[in-house]
This record gives C-alpha cells, sequence and structure tokens, in this order.
C-alpha cells in the first residue's frame, strides 16, 4: 500500500526541481505528475502559486485529486491546485491569466521534446519557463531546445538512487521577443555549468556522468549508429573543472578526473 504524502519524503531529484523555482510564477504545472509527491512540495513552497497536476492516466489523476482534497483542502474562492488529465502536449495554457511555469520530469529527453515542440507549436506568440528533468537522452533534448532558441538559466547534476539527472531551467521566448529579453546565455549540446564543480562530491558525480555518456554513445557508434558517433564526438573535447578550495584556479581536474576517453 502506498504511504500517505504526509509520510513520503522527497527524493534528492525532486527536491533539487523544487528549490529550482526562485521567483513567483502564477501557475507551475507539474507535468507527468504520476503520485503528485512533486506539486504537493510545490503547495508548500509556493504559497501564492496555483499548481497544476496533470498526468495523461486517470487512474493517477483520481489518486492525486483524493490526496489534494485531503491534504490540502479547497477552502478559498480561487483553489490553489487543479488537476488535469491529459496530454502535456494539450496544456489549456490560455485559460489561465499570468506568468507559467513547466515542469516535466520523468520522461525521457525524446518524449519530452515532443512535448515542448508541440507546446512552443501551439502557443507561437508565449514565452515559457521550461524546468526539466529527463531520465535520459538529455543531448536529444537539448538539441531540441537549441532549435527552438532556448536560453539557459541555470543547470545541474543530481545523482538519486546511482542514477545521475539533468536538471535544466530555460526560457523560451518567440522570435519577435528573442534579443529584447534579459540577457540569458545560450543552451549547449553538452552542457557547460554541469561541468564546473565545486567541491568533491559534485567532481565525483560529473565525471562518472561524463564517463557514462562517452561509453554510452561509443558503443552505439561502434554498432554502427552514425547519430551517436557525433554525440560522443562532442563529449571528447569535456574537461571537468573545479573552482572550489581543493585545486588550484579552474584549471582541468588532473589524473582519473580528467576527461579522456
Amino acid at each position: 500500500m502506498r504511504l500517505g504524502w504526509a509520510k513520503m519524503k522527497l527524493g534528492k531529484r525532486l527536491t533539487q526541481l523544487v528549490q529550482q523555482i526562485n521567483r513567483h510564477y502564477d501557475h507551475i504545472w507539474d507535468c507527468c505528475c504520476d503520485h503528485g509527491l512533486l506539486g504537493a512540495a510545490l503547495l508548500k513552497r509556493c504559497p501564492n502559486s496555483v499548481v497544476h497536476f496533470v498526468d495523461i492516466v486517470p487512474a493517477l489523476i483520481e489518486k492525486v485529486t483524493l490526496d489534494l482534497t485531503r491534504y490540502f483542502p479547497v477552502t478559498a474562492a480561487l483553489p490553489r491546485w487543479r488537476a488535469h488529465c491529459l496530454d502535456v502536449r494539450d496544456l489549456p495554457l490560455d485559460n489561465h491569466s499570468g506568468s507559467h511555469l513547466l515542469i516535466i520530469a520523468g520522461v525521457g529527453g525524446d518524449l519530452m521534446s515532443e512535448f515542448i515542440a508541440a507546446l512552443v507549436e501551439r502557443y507561437p506568440h508565449r514565452s515559457f519557463d521550461f524546468l526539466l528533468c529527463p531520465v535520459h537522452h538529455g543531448y536529444t533534448l537539448r538539441e531540441q531546445l537549441m532549435t527552438l532558441g532556448a536560453r539557459l538559466q541555470q543547470e545541474q547534476l543530481v545523482e538519486e538512487n546511482r542514477r545521475i539527472y539533468e536538471l535544466l531551467n530555460v526560457q523560451i521566448n518567440p522570435p519577435a521577443v528573442r534579443g529584447k529579453e534579459p540577457k540569458l546565455p545560450p543552451l549547449s549540446l553538452v552542457g557547460e555549468s554541469i561541468w564546473q564543480v565545486a567541491n568533491d562530491e559534485q567532481k565525483m558525480i560529473a565525471q562518472r556522468y561524463l564517463t557514462q555518456l562517452q561509453q554510452h554513445y561509443q558503443r552505439k557508434a561502434q554498432g554502427g549508429d552514425v547519430s551517436a558517433q557525433k554525440c560522443w564526438q562532442a563529449y571528447q573535447p569535456i574537461n571537468i573543472t573545479c573552482h572550489g578550495n581543493f585545486c588550484d584556479g579552474n584549471s582541468p581536474i588532473g589524473g582519473e578526473y580528467e576527461s579522456t576517453q
């Protein structure tokens, strides 16, 4: 039997997603919400936001709605949460005025790319803030985001249960707005700040993740996958650099921590 929200502890990955939110949004969309743990944490952290729980599986949304009614009963004219059983591509953003943050986690970067491309096409004049955490295919996701003109707000790595995830906080603006928005750096195909570490734990996580990526794409390339060869080559020049007290300046990490494959 699944424990109730009150007894369930948020893991590192979802905790980092919550902590990435450092400004107010009128509406926060927890897409692919699964059992609703992330959205429940957002209701506590963002008391002035409406949190939307979205999943395409009816049974999940029914259970989430029951939990929400129990732990976050509606006591005001304007409810603090809404539950939607629908495809992420069909989010009714125009039905809710104000600023929006879309959080997509727990799915692969390929499916995530499809969701984002469909939303940008559906709302061509809207600016988007996305908080993303793909379970794999990060390169595919970054490639699509760059095609859509995404700018980077923040990126980081997080390890949970011996799996390493990329967290991406990006903004996508319509063509008419690009160049006029506050200056944000462009997104990199392979990441930049995720390879700049500040302590030993970050150093080990970054090196293990880089090695995993290099070995994964190398195996696929050796099997004849042309696109994997391109990805493998893209990850070869990466050096993990440190800016903490354990190393001298921003020089590449030497020895076993140097990014050579």
